[in-house]
C-alpha cells in the first residue's frame, strides 16, 4: 500500500526518480479508483433509472428522467475533480519513471504532439479538399499509438544502475556491474 500512495506523498516532484513499483502501484490504485467511481455511477444511473419508471401509457416519466440525469452530471462532476485532482501525480511520477531509465520527461509529450499534429492535417485535408492530407493525418494518428507504445516499454524496462544525470538509483545500486551479476 505504501508504493500506491507514494506518488501522492511526492504530488508534485518532478525530479530524482521513480522505481517500476512505485510506478505500477500507482497505475494500480488509479484503475481501482477508477472502477470504483464507475461502478458508484452505474448504481446510482441504474438506481435513478428504475425509480424514473414509465407512465400507465408506457412513456417514461419526465421527473424520474430528469433525477437520473442530474445524478449522471453529479458523478460526472466528481470524475472531473477526481481526474483534476491526480493529474499533476501521474505525470509527476511517469516522468521520475522515466527519468529512472535515463530519459527526459519530454518523451510524455510525444504521443500528444502527435496527436496533436495529426488533428491539424485532418482538419487541414478537410479544408482544402485533399484526400491525401486527410490520410497522411490518418496515419499520424495511428503512429499516436505506436509513440504510446513506446512509452509503454520505456516504462517497463528496468532502471539505470547506480546514479545517473536525474539521481541517486532508487534501487541503491553503486553502478558497479561486477556487483550487479553476483
Amino acid at each position: 500500500m505504501e508504493w500506491m500512495l507514494m506518488p501522492l506523498k511526492r504530488y508534485a516532484d518532478f525530479s530524482g526518480r521513480s522505481r517500476r513499483q512505485e510506478f505500477w502501484m500507482y497505475m494500480l490504485l488509479l484503475v481501482v479508483i477508477w472502477m470504483v467511481a464507475f461502478a458508484a455511477m452505474m448504481v446510482m444511473g441504474v438506481g435513478a433509472m428504475s425509480m424514473a419508471g414509465v407512465n400507465a401509457d408506457g412513456t417514461p416519466r419526465v421527473g424520474g428522467m430528469a433525477g437520473m440525469f442530474a445524478s449522471m452530471g453529479i458523478f460526472a462532476v466528481i470524475f472531473g475533480i477526481i481526474w483534476l485532482a491526480l493529474l499533476i501525480p501521474t505525470i509527476a511520477v511517469s516522468v521520475r519513471r522515466l527519468h529512472d531509465t535515463d530519459r527526459s520527461g519530454f518523451w510524455l509529450l510525444m504521443p500528444i504532439g502527435i496527436y496533436v499534429l495529426a488533428i491539424v492535417v485532418i482538419i487541414a485535408g478537410a479544408a482544402n479538399q485533399s484526400s491525401a492530407m486527410m490520410i497522411f493525418g490518418t496515419i499520424l494518428s495511428l503512429l499516436q499509438w505506436v509513440a504510446s507504445i513506446v512509452l509503454l516499454v520505456f516504462y517497463c524496462l528496468p532502471g539505470t544502475n547506480g546514479p545517473n544525470r536525474f539521481g541517486a538509483d532508487p534501487l541503491g545500486g553503486t553502478g558497479n556491474l561486477s556487483q550487479t551479476f553476483q
